[in-house]
C-alpha cells in the first residue's frame, strides 16, 4: 500500500492532452479519467458492483458530509471508507470548501486565517473548519486521495479579493500538509486564481513548490462563461509539472470534458450525471434527452444504440419514460448507470483518439453530432 502513482505514456502531438496510468492501491488505471461523485459514501441510487460494470474508477466521497454524518469516527471504526462503503476501487475525498463556503453567510466576518465559521445544513448548529481539521478528517476516512482545503470564490469577485483569497489558500495547503500523516494516502493541492491570469501563475507555482502527489484546477464552472473558463483551465494547467496526475474538479458536461482534455487535464468529477438522471434526463451522442417528452411515450428503442451499460442493453425508452412519470426510484437508477457510462465511455473514445493523434478531428464530429436538436 502506497501513494498513487502517475506515469504519462503519450502526449497528443496536435493538443495539450495526455494518456496516463495512475497507478493506486486498487489497481492502475487509464487517463483522461471521469470520477462518479459518491458524495455521502454513495454514488446515489448506484451500486459498487453497477460503478464496476460501468467501467468506473476512482470515485469521489465528500468530507464535510461525512464529517456531519455519520461521523469521521465511526468510518475509521469501520475500517475507513472502502470497507465502509464497499468500494474496492480508488476514492477520492473532496476537502469540504466548497460546501463550506456556500454555507458561508459574511465573507468579510466569517472567514478568518484559522478557518471559516458557517452553520450547518443539516441543523443549523455552529461549525468551524480549518486545514489541519479537513486534513485529519479525510486522514481518518483512509481514501486513496485527500484534497488540500482552499478557499473556492465565487464569481467574480475583485481582483484584489481573489489575491487576498489565493494568498491565504497557499497558507491553508502548507498547514494542511504538515498535519497530513496517513502514508497510505496522496495529497494533492489545489490551483485557485480565478480569471486572473498572474494570480493562476503565482498559485500554481507557489503550490508546485509545496511538491504534492497531486494538483487540481479549483475556481472553474461556478457561473462563468465558456470561454473564460477554458482560459482559466489553460493558465491553471500552464505550470504544473508533467508527471504529476491534474484534476479539473466539478466539471462532467461532456463538452467541458473533451475541451478539459485538449488542454491537458486527466480527472473530472461532476454529480451531473446522476442529477441530471433524477430529472428524467439522459446524455445521448446527439444531446440531452427528456424522458418526460411525449415523443418517447412509444419508443422501444434503447437510451443510446451502441450503448453497451445496463440501461441500454435491457430496457426501452418507453418504459423507462414510464417509471419516470410513475415516480419509481428504478427509472432514475437506470438513467444513471447509463449516464455515467456514456461518460466513462466518452474518456475511452478520448483516450483511443489521443493515442492516434486525431484529438480535434474527434471533438469536430462529436460537435456535429451532440448539437442536433432532440
Amino acid at each position: 500500500m502506497g501513494k498513487i502513482k502517475y506515469t504519462l505514456e503519450k502526449k497528443e502531438k496536435n493538443t495539450k492532452a495526455r494518456l496516463g496510468k495512475l497507478k493506486t492501491n486498487y489497481g492502475t488505471f487509464d487517463t483522461p479519467m471521469f470520477m462518479p461523485v459518491g458524495t455521502k459514501a454513495t454514488v446515489k441510487g448506484v451500486s459498487p458492483e453497477e460503478l464496476k460494470e460501468a467501467h468506473c474508477g476512482i470515485v469521489l466521497a465528500n468530507t464535510y458530509h461525512l464529517w456531519l454524518r455519520p461521523g469521521e469516527d465511526v468510518v475509521a471504526k469501520a475500517g475507513g471508507l472502502h470497507p465502509f462503503m464497499n468500494y474496492d476501487g480508488p476514492i477520492l475525498t473532496d476537502c469540504g470548501g466548497f460546501q463550506v463556503f456556500s454555507l458561508v453567510k459574511n465573507k468579510e466576518k466569517d472567514i478568518e486565517e484559522e478557518g471559516v465559521h458557517f452553520k450547518s445544513h443539516l441543523d443549523g448548529s455552529s461549525l468551524f473548519l480549518t486545514p489541519e481539521l479537513s486534513i485529519e478528517i479525510q486522514n481518518k476516512l483512509d481514501s486513496d486521495i485527500a484534497m488540500s482545503f482552499d478557499e473556492c470564490p465565487p464569481y467574480p469577485v475583485s481582483y484584489d479579493y481573489m489575491k487576498k483569497s489565493v494568498e491565504r489558500t497557499l497558507r491553508w495547503a502548507a498547514r494542511g500538509k504538515k498535519v497530513h500523516n496517513n502514508p497510505n494516502q496522496s495529497l494533492f493541492g489545489i490551483v485557485q486564481g480565478g480569471e486572473f491570469q498572474d494570480l493562476r501563475e503565482y498559485s500554481c507555482k507557489e503550490t508546485v513548490k509545496m511538491d504534492f502527489d497531486g494538483y487540481s484546477i479549483g475556481g472553474t464552472s461556478v457561473g462563468e462563461s465558456k470561454p473564460v473558463m477554458y482560459k482559466m483551465i489553460e493558465d491553471g494547467v500552464r505550470y504544473l509539472p508533467e508527471d504529476k496526475v491534474r484534476y479539473l474538479m466539478g466539471v462532467g458536461d461532456p463538452i467541458d470534458i473533451i475541451e478539459g482534455v485538449i488542454r491537458g487535464i486527466d480527472l473530472f468529477d461532476c454529480v451531473l450525471p446522476t442529477r441530471i438522471a433524477r430529472h428524467g434526463q439522459a446524455f445521448t451522442r446527439q444531446g440531452k434527452i427528456t424522458l418526460k417528452n411525449a415523443k418517447y411515450k412509444e419508443d422501444f428503442t434503447p437510451l443510446e444504440e451502441g450503448c453497451d451499460c445496463y440501461a441500454c442493453k435491457h430496457y426501452t425508452k418507453a418504459y423507462i419514460r414510464h417509471l419516470i412519470l410513475a415516480d419509481e426510484m428504478f427509472g432514475g437508477r437506470l438513467l444513471s448507470i447509463h449516464n455515467i457510462r456514456f461518460l466513462t465511455r466518452l474518456t475511452e473514445e478520448l483516450r483511443e483518439a489521443i493515442k492516434e493523434d486525431k484529438l480535434l478531428e474527434y471533438r469536430e464530429n462529436f460537435l456535429k453530432e451532440y448539437h442536433g436538436k432532440e
